[in-house]
């Protein structure tokens, strides 16, 4: 049995040595040098190149390819413990050669690309000599492919591309623009004429590509292969930004966690208010379930293919964007005022659980797909009632133990009335004839005896009074009345009857003048 939430100690051991890494030199060169690895400073980028040696020596560099593609090839679910760690440092993914969105394009061109594309661009990009962004989302269509309109033309022995892009992000710094058209998948350099990057918004761009002409080995994979190009890209991109999310939840928590226990409020640190203490143990909670769930989504990734994981890669979309916000939430609440300002990384962490819902796909879309699919996997019941109806159930229940209950009484009594609540007034005897017993009620005057073997449906039975009353009684069985006399019945037999057009059974004993359930 193959079920292990334990990390191998080797791979322990390289993600302990980027714990202290990440902690000891990526943290500091983030507050000094922001974005270092874009510096064009000769002795800052001199000093990122060391460090990104150092952890090219411990082979994570491109931690997110596979050996197939060049790659140290980890698989997602080690890649996901790693981003992780990496996750809580917002330069150290550039340290690891593993950030957006650099790595999603860096897949599809590893995957897709011919070997003059790889040596045109895949090494710089590894090398990070150049950066790239993807531009996929249009301002009319979101990020619904069906929507749109961008278009490439075949120009002689060019590509000549129309269409606007919102939402690239890092365009404006990118080098190289991966551009979705309708009819294909194009790499632009950015210095291309005709792209025209607008002012606002700065950091995820609006783009016009007018009149944009490319060389026709620009084509990345088959002409009207965008789609599947860009399902390979952001399949896995899903879960590495899942992966980090969580990095930035656990941060959020320990920050939550630190404050609870140093502010005091009424008398007594924070951590001792109930609600305080909600918020805590519902994040713990939240950060946990989320973890589980995308770390058995990286192993299903591993174990199949992203296609076959799409159900649960989908999910864990939806789910990061809301963890992240709830979590960020309560550690807001609870460093107060503090929380509000950008002196911490609270405020950034609440603002990004919005965009995390809607970069790589709305979670609408996301939350469409998984019902979709789940229910694939099941069929409408028939009738009116649903598999789980309890009436229905109990009755397959009797049928299903009939033979076993009317082998042995002792069950029989044991198992009591098939409807709890059945009034005392009715009390109808099942004897099958094959036993051959009969009834005799001595009790009340106009008793008879019956004879055994003898009463069919539909016959007027004895209920102790005098008076013949006719019941509907299961075919093929001797049935016998009671209101309440005395009288003795067959030991372990079952009883039937009908009351008010509602079917009625119970199991009585057999006593010596008088009949009990």
């Amino acid at each position: 049995m193959a079920w292990d939430f334990s990390t191998d100690p080797a791979f322990q051991e390289k993600l302990d040595w980027v714990g202290r890494f990440c902690r000891e030199k990526v943290e500091p060169l983030d507050y000094v040098f922001p974005h270092a690895v874009r510096w064009r400073d000769p002795a800052v980028k001199a000093y990122v190149r060391e460090l990104q040696q150092e952890v090219k020596d411990q082979g994570l560099w491109a931690i997110f390819l596979g050996e197939e593609l060049g790659g140290p090839g980890f698989g997602q679910l080690k890649l996901g413990l790693l981003n992780e760690v990496i996750g809580r440092y917002a330069g150290a993914p550039s340290m690891f050669g593993a950030a957006a969105p650099d790595t999603g394009n860096i897949e599809i061109l590893a995957a897709y690309g011919t070997e003059e594309q790889k040596r045109r661009w895949l090494g710089p990009l590894l090398n990070q000599d150049m950066f790239s962004a993807f531009s996929m989302t249009e301002p009319q269509g979101g990020s619904d492919p069906n929507l749109f309109k961008t278009r490439a033309m075949r120009d002689g022995d060019e590509w000549v591309i129309n269409g606007e892009k919102w939402f690239t992000s890092a365009g404006r710094v990118a080098d190289l623009l991966f551009v979705m058209c309708t009819n294909g998948m194009f790499v632009v350099p950015r210095d291309t004429p005709g792209v025209e990057i607008m002012p606002e918004p700065r950091t995820h761009n609006h783009i016009i590509y007018r009149d944009v002409r490319v060389p026709l080995d620009h084509l990345l994979g088959p002409e009207n292969g965008a789609k599947v190009l860009a399902q390979r890209r952001l399949g896995g991109g899903r879960i590495h930004h899942a992966m980090r999310t969580i990095a930035q939840c656990k941060l959020a928590f320990d920050m939550m966690c630190e404050r609870a226990l140093s502010r005091q409020s009424h008398g007594t640190i924070i951590a001792g208010h109930q609600m305080v203490q909600e918020k805590i143990a519902e994040s713990y909670a939240a950060i946990t379930m989320l973890r589980l769930f995308v770390l058995e989504t990286a192993w299903k990734i591993d174990q199949t293919s992203t296609l076959e994981a799409r159900t649960d890669i989908a999910a864990v979309k939806f789910t990061m964007a809301r963890v992240l916000r709830e979590v960020s939430y309560n550690a807001l609440h609870i460093l107060g005022s503090l929380g509000t300002t950008d002196l911490t990384p609270i405020q950034a962490m609440y603002a990004s659980a919005p965009v995390m819902g809607i970069a790589d796909g709305v979670d609408e879309v996301h939350k469409a797909t998984v019902a979709r699919r789940v229910l694939r996997d099941y069929r409408p019941h028939d009738g009116y009632w649903p598999t789980e109806y309890i009436p229905a159930k109990r009755e397959e229940a009797r049928r299903r133990l009939r033979p076993v209950l009317e082998a042995r009484p002792d069950l029989a009594r044991a198992a009591g009335p098939a409807y709890p609540g059945e009034p005392q007034g009715l009390r109808l005897a099942v004897l099958t004839d094959h036993l051959g017993l009969g009834h005799r009620d001595g009790d009340a005057e106009g008793a008879q005896d019956v004879p055994p073997g003898r009463h069919h449906p539909g016959t007027a039975h004895d209920r102790g009074d005098g008076d013949h009353d006719p019941l509907n009684v299961l075919g093929g069985q001797t049935a016998f009345l009671d209101g309440g006399g005395a009288g003795e019945v067959g030991d372990g037999r079952r009883v039937y009857g009908d009351q008010g057009g509602q079917p009625r059974e119970h199991v009585f004993a057999r006593r010596q003048g008088i009949v009990v359930h």
